[in-house]
């Protein structure tokens, strides 16, 4: 009688584990801690989100600041903060091109195998590229300084901007997601990212004052959610209207979310499964 109970106690299929919420924020966690170690022991990943704020700062000011403030000191210090919001931007493609480069090298297949939950990766990545933003950003600002752009509020002005431009950046995390899960290979990622994100930077008022421009693309960076970023972020580094503009993102922030978390995550768990 025991012979059978035991057979019938080895043959039973063993459930799977049910993982919690906090659980699967753990584990997510761990994998962004194995971004972050892959960023410090491999800096030149890094390179692109070194050098693209460098660049925007020198040929922007340096050619185009005249001709746009009469001064290259004055255009300097109207373009930083629009340029935090854009750098940010482009950083955020680092997401999808990571995912995709683990699916395409089945990395993945190696984490299906883990008792971690399935958003683990998913998390990881959006979480761990927090240090991509910080770094875009504490280059363009050591860089600006150097150049002259000061902080024309208060330092606490200035850290909510950081924190603003950031959680701009993870809400863009779920449109490059999406497209990471949608490219069927990570150099194609970019190119797609950039039709989205080029139309946004550009026809906005990161770089000139919208009343020079003709009337109907007036009308685009008024309805544009980038413009009303880059107010708030001007207005908490250097001065002007914080409340409105920053009600205003707050509110693009929530649509961009209901719109592109779930689309982010049905992609991603088709291409997973």
């Amino acid at each position: 009688m025991s012979t059978v109970t035991a057979a019938t106690t080895t043959s039973r299929p063993t459930v799977p584990r049910r993982i919690g919420a906090l659980q699967s924020l753990g584990h997510g966690l761990t994998l962004a801690k194995r971004n972050v170690r892959y960023i410090l022991r491999t800096p030149t990943t890094l390179i692109d989100t070194v050098i693209q704020p460098i660049l925007f700062l020198l040929v922007f000011v340096f050619l185009f600041g005249g001709a746009i403030s009469g001064s290259w000191q004055d255009y300097l210090q109207t373009l930083v903060p629009g340029l935090m919001v854009q750098i940010t931007m482009y950083a955020s493609i680092g997401t999808g091109m990571s995912l995709n480069t683990d699916i395409t090298k089945g990395v993945f297949d190696r984490f299906r195998s883990l008792p971690i939950a399935r958003s683990a990766p998913l998390v990881g990545a959006v979480a761990g590229d927090v240090v991509r933003y910080a770094v875009a950003l504490a280059v363009l600002l050591l860089f600006a300084f150097a150049l002259g752009f000061r902080v024309q509020t208060d330092p606490l002005s200035a850290l909510a901007a950081c924190a603003l431009v950031i959680v701009f950046g993870l809400t863009l995390c779920w449109l490059s997601v999406l497209v990471g899960m949608v490219a069927a290979s990570p150099q194609a990622v970019p190119g797609i990212a950039m039709a989205v994100i080029l139309p946004l930077t550009f026809g906005s008022n990161i770089f000139a004052d919208p009343a020079t421009m003709p009337g109907w693309l007036e009308v685009w960076i008024g309805v544009n959610p980038v413009s009303y970023f880059v107010d708030t972020v001007r207005g908490l580094m250097i001065g002007g209207p914080v409340a409105g503009p920053l009600l205003v993102s707050l509110v693009a922030v929530a649509c961009c979310h209901i719109v592109l978390f779930p689309l982010a995550i049905q992609a991603y768990l088709r291409r997973v499964r």
